[in-house]
């Protein structure tokens, strides 16, 4: 009964917890965001049908600027991943993230000192970057980073910012910490644009009319993208509540597969105690026999037992 009841209290406790964890980290992007992606974060159907579409690009992102006016920001970025040294420190694998200066209107992660980039280092294309906290740590763990160059891959960046700690990774999600923010600019004249995965994120005016703003916004990719009034969309729109819901189903499943594991436990506790309670009675027949010779009644006899079993 009390291994039951433990396993019970742990599997609350834990899925609370991953619940709570997993929420804080989906908030550093803000609930009023859409992404504009061209397959859909989760895909639940044939994976096939989304092979052909075509690409995301950067023309496409300025367009979709300039034509919805309803938007408050509009940021494409996309990703890499690089080696990042400083002198003989070195972190492997490290997330590189081409975006604008918009990325601090889409996000709600800012620096926790020096500055973010601003539109000239986009527009000029500085090779100039903002580390994640845990970059700071591993590369520089004892001096200020703010005007050190550190290579990323084969080129040189100067540091002018460090974000603040978010943390994140839950569920083999991203780790927040272990971004280097870049100009996108600078990230294409790196790396290259071919074969790149964009995405563009939409903030919206209202997060009270997000559905509204979300036909708005496949109306005006559609007319970007050249589809036809019975062309299925090539493109995908994604939110953040899209990843609290297919969360939530998960967690629902875990929980309920868990419940009916521990509730074997429960089970096979209370076949204990029920066994224990039936040998106290049977080593007590004729204790029993006598008492009810004498007068007892059943009820007092039930009574006594049940008060000796809970103490």
């Amino acid at each position: 009964v009390v291994i039951g009841i433990m396993a019970v209290a742990t599997t609350m406790t834990v899925s609370n917890g991953l619940g709570n964890r997993f929420k804080e980290d989906i908030s550093a992007v803000g609930s009023d965001v859409l992404y504009v992606s061209r397959t859909p974060w989760i895909i639940t159907g044939n994976f096939f049908q989304y092979r052909n579409r075509p690409q995301l690009t950067l023309e496409q992102s300025e367009k979709l600027n300039q034509q919805l006016k309803s938007a408050v920001g509009i940021n494409p970025s996309t990703g890499t991943r690089r080696n990042v040294k400083y002198r003989s420190n070195v972190i492997e694998h490290i997330n590189i993230i081409g975006t604008t200066e918009k990325q601090m209107l889409v996000s709600n992660s800012v620096p926790d000192y020096g500055r973010f980039f601003s539109g000239i280092d986009v527009h000029y294309k500085k090779f100039v970057c903002v580390i994640g906290s845990e970059i700071k740590d591993h590369v520089f763990p004892d001096i200020d980073p703010l005007q050190k160059e550190i290579k990323i891959g084969r080129y040189t960046f100067c540091v002018i910012g460090v974000m603040e700690k978010e943390g994140g990774g839950t569920f083999g999600g991203p780790n927040y910490d272990r971004r280097i923010y870049i100009p996108i600019t600078s990230f294409i004249k790196a790396y290259g644009n071919r074969n790149r995965q964009f995405t563009i994120a939409v903030k919206a005016s209202n997060q009270g009319e997000l559905e509204k703003f979300r036909y708005e916004l496949i109306g005006e990719m559609r007319q970007i993208r050249k589809l036809g009034p019975t062309d299925e969309d090539n493109f995908s729109i994604n939110s953040m509540d899209s990843l609290l819901d297919a969360y939530n189903s998960v967690m629902g499943v875990i929980v309920i597969i868990g419940f009916i594991i521990t509730s074997f436990s429960l089970f096979v506790g209370s076949i204990g105690l029920m066994n224990i309670m039936f040998v106290s009675v049977t080593e007590r027949t004729r204790e029993i026999g006598i008492r009810m010779a004498i007068g007892a009644k059943r009820k007092i006899i039930l009574f006594e037992f049940l008060l000796e079993s809970s103490c």
